[in-house]
């Protein structure tokens, strides 16, 4: 099996184990959830940004293109979100009392959640054409953020009272999605100007997702210090693994 596509099937395990602990407990769940936004953040900074730089030096507007392709991805998946409401926080107690049209339980918002996740897959096969090295770094920020899709889809799930077996589907889409993904990644050929943008748009998403769904939940019914703490080790965790062990 292709080793994109058997990293991009692990990743079920890690939305299950989301959604496993969501039902289980949350007590320690607000210090995963802080150090998984850190090892992102770190993650994205230390490894994906200097690889996406290397593979596409063209500018528009004396402004790097896969600058241009970050900030589109970040907006992208903020604007799909006003949309579908497919990510919305499962614990944020500032985001009570703003209802979507279509929550994650609904047609268009399982729609959502499969393009996205998708395109996760996709990135992963198109980083481990480049190298293993950039295929693990994606492989890493995909794992936390399915982890973090498995927690919220079944908190959200279980408090607005659609936990029936075909919202329980929800959990098994993230999973073939993402294989699909990896599949088409893994075979199709694109130019590295391309691979640059892509997976720039991808760091947009990540960012997106840590900055405002994992940490805002991290933080939601906890004190900060502790999540704090935690978020700084992921940083400086992924800051050592890069620079000093490497990620080839």
């Amino acid at each position: 099996m292709n080793l994109a596509i058997g990293l991009a099937a692990l990743t079920a395990i890690a939305t299950t184990a989301g959604g496993f602990l969501a039902i289980r407990s949350r007590d320690r769940l607000h210090l995963i959830l802080g150090l998984s936004a850190g090892l992102l953040l770190g993650l994205v900074a230390f490894d994906l940004l200097p690889e996406i730089f290397e593979l596409n030096t063209q500018t528009l507007g004396n402004v790097p293109v896969v600058s241009l392709a970050l900030v589109v991805g970040f907006l992208a998946l903020h604007f799909a979100e006003q949309i579908f409401g497919a990510h919305e926080p499962a614990e944020s107690d500032y985001g009570h009392d703003h209802k979507h049209s279509v929550n994650v339980a609904g047609t268009l918002g399982a729609l959502a959640m499969g393009g996205h996740v998708f395109l996760d897959g996709v990135a992963l096969g198109l980083a481990f054409k480049v190298s293993n090295g950039l295929g693990i770094a994606v492989f890493v920020a995909i794992l936390s953020h399915a982890f973090s899709d498995g927690l919220n889809t079944v908190s959200l799930l279980i408090k607005s009272g659609h936990w029936t077996k075909r919202a329980i589907s929800l959990l098994g889409l993230d999973a073939i999605m993402r294989i699909a993904g990896a599949s088409l990644g893994t075979y199709i050929s694109i130019s590295n100007d391309m691979l640059g943008i892509y997976l720039a748009a991808f760091s947009g998403f990540v960012i997106y997702l840590a900055t405002s769904h994992i940490l805002p939940e991290a933080h939601s019914r906890h004190p900060s210090r502790l999540t704090m703490a935690a978020t700084i080790i992921g940083v400086v965790a992924m800051w050592l693994i890069v620079g000093n062990i490497g990620l080839e």
